[in-house]
């Protein structure tokens, strides 16, 4: 977006107000919403033993997850655009929660897939629906720094849960009868469906009906969003059918899918891998610290400095401007990361190429979201948006699985890192590919202010016909 000569002041202690009251409450809801999603990597350690689950079984229920999510990931967010954003990620949050809590029952292989693919029904549509929410907040030059800041609850999660959870593993098993893992399920479930009724009350469904604003700021802020509308409208104005198929919406979906069919498969099977590691070394008698305890401190590692670089990119993608390299770059570095901790002999040197792998990751992850809320609006970016989310998070189940299969076959996980490598790849060079599209996306933290839209939208229609 063009930057006025003067800031204005009205604008800038909205956007104030709104930091200070949407992001860190949002970051608790997905917080607790990745707890629900990495426990079953921490509870994988004594529960697959315990329950008789193999490598691909265990591959399989952590992505047949992403299942229910692609099938309801769209209905949920067109559901949130006409009910609401408070009552709908509420209701969100609720259902998931108690079926994350639910997962403490799981007998065997079916019980656990079932509950695995309810728990993406129930979850589908909190994450591109947070997305959209924060689109209807913040204009489109500040979206990377503030979608960053909201995702580092995701690396925060293994930072915080990851020592939680090895903790829970090793000093309440066996408490009033249930194992370490059932109890995981259990106390990192329900503050979702706390945090959920927390919404009903906290949330608004947008800046005009946030009393909290004062009547002038909500203007200068509804003003600038919806100047911001009609120039996109003008260069696109996509329907919600249009949106759906077309060729850049679906192009960006590969790359999420690409980049989160890495993400998840190194995830939920980096606590494996680490204590296998930690194993191996004796670290656990050499430290005097528990297998699991200190597998999860171990893992914490990673993600730590994950939040720095997701906080660094982000508003280095917003200062300068650009975005396809920020998100291309990274993906590319993390896929060659990824391989060449498959091919270290040296633990150490492997554990410090999958800690870049991760950092990569998650430095790439929130600006990639700029891209599709650059160009979609209204309707169509709810549909947009949740289908990009959607095929994406097909990743999700393609990662874990396909590791757990390859791991199973040969033994060792390092095929299994070879092909998420090659998703980290395939992500960054179709990001290249696509390049900006300077019509629609507001790149304009370094360019001159843009010329009017009726003279855009000739020129950028060339270049992006409807599909």
């Amino acid at each position: 977006m063009s930057q006025s000569a003067e800031p204005d002041p009205l604008l800038a202690r909205a956007s104030g107000k709104i930091v200070r009251r949407l992001i860190p409450f949002l970051m608790l809801c997905y917080f607790v919403a990745y707890l629900d999603r990495v426990n079953v990597a921490f509870a994988g350690l004594t529960m697959n033993a315990d329950l008789g689950f193999t490598a691909e079984m265990f591959g399989f229920g952590g992505g047949i997850f992403f299942a229910g999510y692609f099938l309801f990931e769209v209905p949920s967010n067109l559901l949130l655009e006409r009910f609401g954003a408070r009552r709908w990620i509420a209701r969100i949050m609720v259902t998931w929660g108690a079926l994350a809590a639910g997962m403490a029952s799981i007998a065997g292989p079916t019980s656990f897939y079932a509950m695995r693919f309810l728990l993406g029904v129930a979850e589908a549509g909190f994450f591109p629906g947070v997305i959209l929410y924060l689109t209807y907040w913040f204009t489109a030059e500040q979206r990377a720094r503030w979608i960053g800041m909201f995702m580092t609850a995701i690396p925060l999660s293994s930072v915080i849960g990851g020592p939680v959870s090895g903790w829970i593993l090793d000093h309440l098993h066996g408490a009033l009868g249930l194992a370490g893992w059932q109890w995981l399920f259990l106390l990192e479930g329900l503050p979702s469906v706390a945090v959920g009724l927390a919404c009903l009350v906290y949330l608004d469904d947008g800046p005009a009906s946030a009393a909290w604003l004062e009547p002038a700021e909500r203007d200068a802020l509804l003003g600038r969003l919806a100047a911001e509308r009609r120039d996109c409208e003008a260069v696109h104005g996509f329907t919600l059918r249009e949106a759906l198929t077309n060729r850049r919406v679906l192009a960006l979906s590969l790359v999420y899918f690409g980049i989160v069919c890495g993400n998840y498969g190194l995830g939920y099977w980096l606590p494996t891998i680490v204590s296998g590691v930690a194993r191996s070394a004796r670290l656990d008698a050499a430290t005097g610290i528990s297998l699991n305890t200190l597998t999860g401190a171990l893992v914490a590692v990673p993600y730590a400095l994950a939040v720095v670089a997701m906080i660094a990119w982000t508003r280095r993608s917003d200062r300068t401007g650009e975005r396809v390299w920020h998100v291309a770059g990274p993906s590319i570095l993390g896929g060659v990361s990824l391989a060449a901790a498959a091919q270290l002999a040296d633990p150490r040197l492997g554990a410090a190429a999958l800690t870049l792998a991760a950092v990569c990751t998650y430095a790439a992850l929130p600006t990639f979201w700029t891209l599709p809320t650059a160009f979609l609006t209204g309707t169509a970016a709810a549909g947009g948006i949740a289908l990009v989310n959607s095929i994406g998070n097909l990743g999700g189940f393609v990662g874990p699985y396909l590791l757990g299969w390859l791991q199973q076959t040969t033994g060792a996980p390092g095929a299994g890192l070879l092909v998420l490598a090659a998703c980290y790849v395939m992500a960054g060079v179709v990001t290249a590919f696509l390049g900006h599209e300077p019509g629609a996306e507001r790149i304009a933290a370094t360019s001159p202010a843009r010329p009017p839209a009726s003279a855009r939208s000739g020129d950028a229609a060339s270049r992006s016909p409807r599909n």
